[in-house]
């Protein structure tokens, strides 16, 4: 009775330290997968970010170049696109804290719940 008794407290940490095991491994595969999506988000976001600015700088340029056809002066030319520049600055400038900053942490925290959500359909779908 005795070595039954002692069988299945082996048998118990046996299955215990299996547990702790996979569970080890399966929050590492977890934070893997985490860790990819964040890296493949932020790889698309960058590549989309830098096509954006160089498009808006080739339409800076081109703005500045035909606003000098216009004018007849390329000084007058980029100097308007320089001045369109500064008031669009100031105009960041002093509603940032009022509208900007707040759009920018919505939209971040929607679209930080919006992948929860969707995470959490995948996994329903699974089961």
């Amino acid at each position: 009775m005795q070595e039954n008794k002692e069988k299945s407290i082996e048998g118990l940490f046996d299955d215990a330290k299996d547990y702790i095991d996979t569970r080890i491994e399966y929050t590492r595969l977890y934070l893997v997968e985490k860790v990819a999506k964040i890296f493949a988000d932020l790889v698309t976001n960058a590549a989309v970010i830098i096509c954006f600015i160089l498009a808006f700088l080739f339409g800076t340029l081109t703005l500045a170049l035909f606003l000098s056809d216009v004018l007849g002066s390329y000084a007058r030319g980029f100097g308007c696109v320089a001045a369109l520049y500064l008031l669009l600055a100031l105009i960041v400038y002093f509603t940032k804290e009022k509208y900007i900053e707040k759009a920018i942490i919505n939209f971040t925290i929607r679209n930080y719940f919006n992948k929860l959500a969707d995470k959490d359909e995948e996994e329903d779908q699974k089961i």
